[in-house]
């Protein structure tokens, strides 16, 4: 089982910006605690991360027939991107979409998720942990229908 992980704009600057709301975990820890968590899941994952809207397209049609599953946090793309929003839709595989942040509770123009509208499940507010959540919603998702 293999789960592409995208991150988007900025989250490659964790450790370094606001820490108050990201905390002070660096993204190369975060792809260690995914990594690690995904071994003991037993799922082969793909890392990605880009600060461009085009790229992170390019990386979730280039899933298609790859990896079984996504999980992208688009960070500020969240609200914005349409474009994501129809990749998601386009390659139609089963996503989860996570904030380290609850962006539910922050400025008012974060409360709309346009990628989370592809997505089955969207997890905020809960750290590095999110991904550990995603990881297992998508393997309980992708071992249950497998089993059908």
């Amino acid at each position: 089982m293999k789960i592409l992980v995208i991150n988007g704009p900025n989250i490659n600057m964790l450790g370094i910006r606001e820490k108050g709301i990201y905390g002070t975990g660096t993204y190369s820890e975060l792809l260690d605690f995914i990594a690690g968590v995904c071994k003991e899941a037993e799922v082969e994952p793909e890392f990605f991360q880009s600060n461009h809207e085009g790229a992170i397209v390019d990386a979730i049609q280039s899933a298609l027939g790859k990896a079984d599953a996504i999980i992208i946090n688009p960070a500020a793309y969240t609200h914005t991107s349409i474009a994501i929003l129809d990749a998601l839709k386009a390659v139609n595989l089963p996503a989860v979409e996570v904030h380290l942040s609850d962006i539910g509770s922050r400025e008012e123009f974060r409360h709309v998720s346009y990628t989370g509208m592809a997505c089955l499940k969207t997890v905020k507010g809960k750290g590095f942990t999110g991904y550990k959540e995603a990881i297992w919603f998508l393997k309980e998702y992708l071992t249950d229908k497998k089993d059908r």
